[in-house]
């Protein structure tokens, strides 16, 4: 879905070489966040991926590469300590002359709260926002912002205003990119909501509650969830909740991550016959880059689609 950016690559050919002689060194946290910086950089340089996409975020160990690569860095674009609470201290320590931007506290970025329980609340039926319902939870904030197009679309703005501001050489580009990939946001964001249009109706549980913000964006309803967080494991009252819920309800679906590996989900659903799919929120199927954003939305529909 990603059009070649003619326009920017021309412009790029006028400016005057010295205007990339100094092209910043940029690391971004997870794949998703390394796809939107990739497009703003298009045609200036190539940022560096932190995180394997195929690794869960919250326990990763970096290696020592990664801690010369965060020595060098002259900007790090990260999701926030809401989804890697050890990277933190680590940044402030190894990446101390780096411009760090936590991107869930990007202006006009919509942030959700973990639901209270193992089977959700119904949305409220009043015309209620829902992204504002339920939002004073004390399970604290769900960092997996990405999956709502509209807060990749605000993000793809604030990393262009940082890189524009680090490197005002190419703040043209960057500018040009941002508003090229926030056009092709847009016509991701219609197509996403027409294919899904069959699945709405549907229930489906999921193996930790992390789809919130994607579920709320395209009108579909997770029953509840196995565990709270990918962090936390369920406990037994829990885990007997979901089950009944799952007896009382048509469940089409049962959602694991390729991140992952739950024994338990897998007993679930070999006792209650109901079919398991594996989504993959952070990209571990595909290649970096500037693309992957796109294909990997476009992967968790189809997800839904196969599944329900």
């Amino acid at each position: 879905m990603r059009t070649t950016r003619i326009a920017v690559f021309a412009l790029t050919l006028w400016l005057p070489s010295f205007a990339r002689a100094d092209t910043p060194q940029v690391i971004a946290d997870i794949a998703p966040v390394h796809s939107l910086v990739a497009q703003i950089m298009d045609g200036v340089g190539t940022p560096e991926l932190l995180l394997p996409a195929t690794a869960s975020p919250h326990d990763y160990a970096l290696r020592p590469s990664d801690a010369r690569r965060l020595q060098n860095a002259d900007a790090v674009f990260w999701v926030g300590d809401a989804l890697t609470p050890w990277l933190k201290a680590t940044l402030e320590t190894l990446a101390a002359d780096a411009e760090r931007v936590s991107l869930l506290e990007a202006e006009g970025t919509l942030t959700l709260e973990f639901r209270e329980g193992a089977v959700f609340a119904e949305e409220p039926s009043d015309g209620t926002d829902a992204h504002d319902h339920d939002r004073h939870s004390h399970l604290g904030t769900d960092p997996h912002a990405w999956l709502d197009p509209l807060n990749a679309r605000v993000w793809l703005s604030a990393i262009a205003a940082e890189l524009s501001r680090i490197d005002p050489d190419n703040a043209a580009i960057y500018q040009s990119n941002m508003v090229e990939s926030q056009k092709q946001m847009d016509l991701l964001l219609d197509q996403l909501n027409q294919d899904l249009e069959p699945a709405r109706a549907a229930r489906f549980v999921v193996l930790h509650d992390g789809y919130r913000y994607f579920e709320d964006r395209f009108g579909v309803r997770a029953l509840g969830a196995i565990s709270q967080s990918d962090a936390a494991a369920p406990s037994a009252a829990r885990v007997k909740d979901i089950r009944q819920a799952m007896e009382d309800a048509e469940v089409s679906c049962l959602f694991t991550e390729i991140q992952l590996n739950s024994p338990l989900l897998t007993s679930i659903a070999s006792e209650t016959d109901v079919k398991v799919v594996a989504l993959d929120p952070l990209g571990g199927q595909l290649v970096p880059g500037g693309e992957l954003y796109d294909k990997l939305m476009e992967n968790m529909v189809k997800s839904f689609l196969s599944c329900l």
